[in-house]
């Protein structure tokens, strides 16, 4: 698995963290905010399908699987990524 592909997992996965804590947008407009997250959780995804699932860590999988989004993230940086 190459850096470059934790890097963007990491970024899309900031994203996600932004997206969500823009309340002001979701309060503004619901439905665009909805669609951003969408768009966001979309991106995650593919980048993950993207992973050679034999050479991911153990633990670290376990939280793609779970969606434990924070816990890879945090992950992700404590690997130096």
């Amino acid at each position: 698995m190459s850096s470059p592909d934790l890097a963007l997992l990491a970024e899309a996965l900031r994203e996600r963290l932004i997206v969500i804590a823009d309340h002001r947008h979701r309060e503004r407009d619901t439905a665009g905010h909805l669609q951003c997250l969408i768009d966001v959780s979309g991106r995650i995804d593919t980048l993950i399908a993207g992973l050679p699932a034999s050479e991911l860590d153990p633990q670290f999988r376990h939280y793609l699987e779970r969606r434990s989004y924070d816990k890879a993230l945090a992950w992700i940086e404590a690997a130096g990524t």
